[in-house]
């Protein structure tokens, strides 16, 4: 029912790939011709008939201020419903995380037909669980920068795509059940030859769907090497591939940008391909939050800004009226287009880490309907009030990202 009310509303559309966003309040950063993460959640989870599986970095309720105005409420009531009424939900949660919010953990795990497993990857990879996504009936998925946050919903600009096509869904749901063994225990089926695994195409052609009238081919990726089911792609050689195919333009957001990170290892392959299409006259447009304007980040991206044919913005989003948002107020979507025709978008910041130990999924679709919204939201961005461009020549102060 649901469904076809928010068919018949404009809301969504009857296709397999379905882009929807969250956009801070009080911004002019909303797209009305873009459905609210929100609202495919609600839809979906009312949907479900037998089983919902997610993936999440971690669960925040809200806080601060009224709780019964926060937009994750109606979600978890939603999945308060889905269980009581039968289906089967299982719950992946980054095990280091999960000690920020324990009492909403155990409230999860309090509920009829609730399963929470902790995904611990720090003497696997020595990464965290930082996908998000989830999955419906192994009929339709979710993935996209949205953390189960309350702020994710309303104080943060996001970006992610409903799926509804069977083999991405089938791919998504294959990277679950081997996170859920290995959050379960099963440690031996980490790959012992990650260092040997294929760069590309691991398995098999993309998958060819029709969007918005026109066929365009798409693939799950995700990351880390040594963490991928068969069938399922790398995520890194494919944006780098992506880079290195582009004829006239590519644009790249992403919260984080370092060339050293949690890890602390140096690494630059992203950096060097973003060098390479700017040496051959490729624009390159380059879009982070502020919180990448630490100390130990700008000058990666000042060194970025002094290349012809390569400029970086900045995004700064001012704070909310009522009271200091912590951890909020920022740009949080993981996306590239390249040339108006090939994209990614996925759960990724852009540091060694998050390709080579922690857990991220994507899905990367070559097709000019699909990058075509894609391209308009970046160019809302790119030329909105709270966009600056970075001058190499000054210093730059993050900004807080608590109250205290």
């Amino acid at each position: 029912m649901l469904h076809a009310l928010l068919l018949a509303s404009g809301i969504v559309s009857a296709q397999p790939l379905t882009l929807a966003e969250s956009a801070p309040v009080e911004t002019t950063l909303d797209h009305p011709d873009i459905p609210d993460a929100q609202a495919i959640w609600l839809e979906m989870i009312h949907e479900a008939q037998t089983q919902i599986d997610l993936s999440q970095f971690y669960v925040a309720p809200k806080d601060q201020g009224d709780p019964e105005t926060s937009r994750l409420k109606p979600v978890m009531e939603a999945l308060d419903e889905a269980a009581a009424r039968g289906v089967s939900i299982r719950f992946i949660i980054d095990a280091k995380f999960a000690k920020t919010y324990p009492k909403t953990l155990d409230a999860l795990a309090k509920r009829f037909m609730v399963e929470v497993r902790k995904l611990d990857l720090t003497h696997h990879t020595g990464g965290v669980q930082h996908a998000k996504y989830f999955l419906v009936d192994g009929t339709t998925a979710w993935l996209g920068s949205q953390n189960f946050d309350w702020r994710s919903l309303e104080h943060i600009t996001e970006l992610g795509v409903r799926i509804d096509h069977p083999d991405l869904v089938a791919d998504l749901q294959a990277v679950f059940e081997l996170d859920w063994a290995l959050a379960g225990g099963a440690a031996n089926i980490i790959e012992a030859g990650a260092s040997t695994a294929p760069q590309v195409e691991r398995q098999g052609p993309p998958s060819t769907l029709t969007h918005n009238g026109a066929e365009v081919q798409a693939r799950l990726v995700a990351s880390p090497r040594a963490m991928l089911p068969d069938g399922v792609d790398w995520d890194l050689p494919h944006l780098i591939q992506g880079i290195d195919s582009a004829r006239h333009r590519v644009r790249v957001q992403v919260m984080s940008y370092t060339l050293k990170g949690y890890d602390k290892q140096y690494w630059d392959e992203l950096d060097r391909a973003l060098r390479r299409a700017a040496a051959r006259d490729v624009e390159v447009q380059f879009i982070v939050a502020d919180w990448s304007m630490s100390s130990s980040k700008q000058d990666y991206l000042k060194s970025l800004q002094v290349m012809p044919h390569l400029e970086v913005r900045v995004i700064s989003i001012p704070q909310f009226s009522e009271y200091f948002v912590n951890f909020g107020r920022v740009v949080h979507a993981k996306y590239m287009v390249v040339d108006s025709r090939w994209s990614w978008v996925g759960t990724s910041n852009w540091s060694r880490d998050y390709f080579h130990g922690s857990r991220n999924v994507g899905i990367v679709v070559d097709g000019k309907s699909f990058a075509a919204p894609l391209d308009d939201w970046f160019l809302r961005m790119w030329n909105s009030e709270y966009a600056t461009t970075i001058d190499p020549t000054k210093s730059y102060k993050a900004p807080k990202r608590t109250s205290k």
